[in-house]
Formats: C-alpha cells, structure tokens, sequence
C-alpha cells in the first residue's frame, strides 16, 4: 500500500508539472507583452489559488465536475468521462491549484531580462512568438527549472484539492498527504510517519535544488 500511494503521489506530481511546463511558458508569455485591464483580471484568477484555501477550490471543482454539475454532466453523457473521484479528476484539480506556481517563476524570469533583448529582435523583425521562443526563453533556463521544481513540490504535498475531487481511494486518488490523515486517523502512526518523512525528504531536497538554482542564477546576474 505503501509503495502504490507513493507511486501515484509522484505519477499525479510529474504529470501536473508537465502539463503545466507549456501553460506556463504561453501564459508567462503573454504577462510579458500584455497590457490592460485583461491582464490583470487573468493573473487575479491564475493568483487565486494563493489566497483561496485549497478546500474553496476543491469544493467548486467538485461541483462543476460531479456528474450533476454542467460541466461534469456534459464529459459523461457525450464522451463518458466522469472525473469526481477518479485520477484524472484530481490531476485537473492539481493542475489549476499549481498554475501559479509554474507562472510565477517564468514570468519573474521574462521580467528579469534587459528590454534590448526584446527590442533587438523587433528590429530585426521578429515576432511575438519567435522572440519569447528563440530568444527570451533560452535565457531564462533556470527560471523555467525553479518553476518545473515548485510545481512538482507543490503537487506533491497537496491536500484539500485533491481529497475534495478525488476522495480516498486506494491506487485511484489516495495520495500521500491524504493517506497521512487518514493514517493517523486510525491511530496508525508507524505508516503516518513512514509517508510523512518521505514527503520531508523529497520536498527537503528538491527545494534545495531550487534554492541552489536561484542563488546560482541571481550571483552568475550580478
């Protein structure tokens, strides 16, 4: 059991963090050349989750994806998909909840950069996408990494998202830090420490790599 929880636990992390890999590069993108009042009302929606408490979010997920709900209605009458306790119900869920983890750091990377290099390319001219593809995002790896790194922690340790979509069940939804609860519920508390020190492990050391990344990053800067 032990083994399948902290396989699905890394499995829902790793997936989270690739689909976010692309997202966030676009929508960093696009927070570096947008102006106006669409900007702002999207990064208040991508900021949200900072601020919501995973339970908010996960609660009207859980409505819109349940099989009553419009959305959820819609996926299993016309392509059979019922996503409410299911694995690919949470990972949308882990998805949406890390958005501003991936964003964030690739955004402050593009912001990081000197406007000659923007500028340059529009004299040469170069588009939109061919200068954030060819030239600004080869130059921001280490933003990119630290933004790969957060998510994949941030998914990793999630709780109130997933157990409000995917509840507790074992090899589909049951994740570390719900079988952590659920654990020390029934008194368990060898277990309950087996997976907490796992997820202290590998958070310990991950963000270690991305602080590592980030002081390297910002001396190799200045």
């Amino acid at each position: 059991m032990f083994l399948e929880t902290m396989q699905l636990t890394f499995l829902l992390a790793f997936l989270t963090m690739i689909i976010l890999l692309p997202i966030g590069i676009v929508m960093g993108g696009y927070f570096y050349y947008a102006r106006g009042l669409g900007r702002l009302i999207l990064e208040v929606l991508v900021w949200l989750p900072l601020v919501l408490p995973p339970t908010v979010l996960g609660f009207y997920l859980l409505l819109a994806l349940s099989p009553t709900g419009f959305f959820g209605k819609f996926l299993l009458e016309y392509f059979g998909i019922k996503l409410v306790f299911s694995f690919e119900g949470i990972l949308l869920g882990s998805v949406i909840f890390g958005l501003p983890f991936m964003i964030q750091p690739i955004k402050a990377g593009l912001s990081s950069l000197p406007s000659y290099l923007t500028e340059a390319s529009f004299t040469l001219g170069r588009g939109k996408v061919y200068t954030l593809f060819r030239v600004l995002l080869p130059n921001i790896k280490p933003s990119i990494l630290i933004a790969c790194v957060g998510s994949f922690i941030h998914a990793v340790g999630e709780f109130g998202v997933v157990m409000m979509i995917g509840g507790n069940i074992e090899g589909v939804s049951r994740v570390a830090s719900v079988a952590i609860v659920d654990e020390v519920e029934m008194l368990n508390y060898p277990l309950a420490h087996q997976y907490a020190l796992t997820l202290f492990a590998v958070s310990f050391v991950l963000l270690f790599v991305m602080l590592y990344i980030n002081k390297r990053f910002l001396n190799d800067r200045t």
